[in-house]
């Protein structure tokens, strides 16, 4: 998706050079993608979808991290390390987050907590197309 959303600027000579490294690498990766590659994907996620819609026909709600991190440095870009394994992509830290938005599902990041005097946070994650049902 973000290979063909932004291929065009990547694409303009002019406009490549204003795009971060990391969106750089997501047009290069998805357009390496074959058709075999994202037919698997497309499966998996339906297969995601039933797993989670099964848990949300049990559960009002899912509460979960929202990140794999307590919040760093603000002169890190991004965690490149946690807990001593190296993260093999920029969002890896974050990648928690990236389930309820792949699979169309209403969530609501709120703080929890505080951790060495830094926020941290939680999501809620509800049944799809329901908004509104997110507490």
């Amino acid at each position: 998706v973000v290979a063909e959303k932004l291929g065009p600027l990547y694409d303009n000579e002019t406009s490549r050079g204003h795009l971060k490294p990391e969106v750089v690498w997501e047009i290069k990766k998805g357009r390496a993608l074959t058709t075999k590659q994202v037919e698997e994907a497309i499966s998996l996620r339906e297969q995601w979808r039933l797993a989670a819609a099964a848990l949300l026909d049990e559960f009002d709600f899912l509460a979960l991290p929202s990140a794999q991190v307590f919040p760093f440095d603000i002169g890190v870009t991004y965690p490149t390390d946690i807990d001593g394994r190296h993260m093999d992509t920029y969002h890896r830290w974050m990648e928690v987050c990236a389930p309820s938005s792949l699979l169309g599902l209403p969530a609501l990041s709120v703080p929890c907590g505080f951790h060495a005097g830094l926020p941290t946070g939680m999501q809620l994650i509800g049944a799809g197309p329901n908004d509104a049902g997110v507490p």
